[in-house]
């Protein structure tokens, strides 16, 4: 059968250019598809293909002129992330030392001035202060140094981490059962051991300041600690535990997240770290 002029065009110049054009058609598709994956993944703290977990912890007051940019910088951090390669978990631990001096900040605890100063001793600062932020317990800095801040994450999060998993298992209105596995967990230093703590965080949080340094300001904060406690000791390589947590009638559940973290008790290093809502499970 002889072809007619437009069905040979058709079949010798546009049906192989088509045919061609297929292996790259699909090529793009399945890498449009990965990246997917890795962005939502990247978004999940603990639960990242692309990215390592840094642990990044800001001492702070209410009490303090020099916190609220401070606190901003650990907003931004939170919500924005903005360090490639790294999921920042962040922890805002608000001091009490502040407070004998005009304002009696509300989420303040003496358990992390505490945690503060043991921070001091291993990191050999001579005195503790505000705002100061920590990443992954080895690097610290004032709190408001935002370029100093993203070096250290993206040094951080080059370290080798443990694999960390939470799991909301059951949800009452007043708590949640957190079902926690922990693998691949680096070899803790020679002497040392290593800790599993867990915290609950609130972000959203606002005051109206009326007395001391921030008077008449009204500051917000995000990621602060509600509570901390420890889980247990690490012994091996893996670790696997069930926890009630209870949550605080006053606390904003779908501003809560659990934060779970493994931490060397003497040179404080953080070996793994993951972050989950309590509302939602992500």
């Amino acid at each position: 059968m002889k072809l007619q002029p437009r069905a040979l065009l058709w079949s010798v110049v546009i049906l192989p250019i088509v045919f061609l054009s297929l292996p790259f058609a699909v090529f793009r598709h399945t890498k449009n598809v990965v990246k997917a994956i890795n962005s939502e993944a990247s978004s999940q703290p603990g639960k990242t293909a692309a990215s390592s977990s840094v642990l990044v912890e800001l001492f702070t007051s209410e009490g303090c002129s020099s916190c609220p940019p401070a606190d901003k910088l650990l907003t931004e951090l939170d919500e924005s992330q903005p360090v490639h390669g790294a999921q920042v978990i962040a922890l805002s631990e608000h001091v009490d030392y502040w407070n004998r001096l005009g304002w009696k900040d509300p989420f303040s605890s003496a358990q992390f001035t505490e945690r503060q100063t043991d921070y001091s001793t291993t990191l050999h600062v001579e005195d503790i202060y505000t705002p100061q932020m920590i990443v992954d317990g080895r690097i610290e800095f004032v709190g408001n140094q935002r370029a100093t801040a993203l070096e250290a994450i993206a040094k951080a999060a080059q370290s080798q981490k443990a694999r960390i998993e939470a799991v909301i298992k059951t949800s009452t209105p007043n708590s949640i059962t957190l079902s926690i596995q922990a693998g691949d967990i680096p070899e803790v230093s020679r002497g040392d051991r290593a800790d599993v703590i867990l915290a609950i965080t609130e972000s959203g949080l606002m005051s109206n300041v009326a007395r001391g340094e921030n008077a008449g300001r009204r500051l917000t904060h995000s990621a602060v600690t509600r509570r901390m406690a420890k889980l247990g000791t690490i012994e091996g390589k893996d670790f696997n535990a069930e926890q009630v947590v209870h949550l605080d009638s006053t606390w904003k559940r779908a501003r809560l997240r659990a934060v779970v973290f493994v931490q060397e008790r003497s040179s404080r290093r953080i070996l793994g770290a993951a972050a989950i809502k309590v509302e939602g499970g992500q």
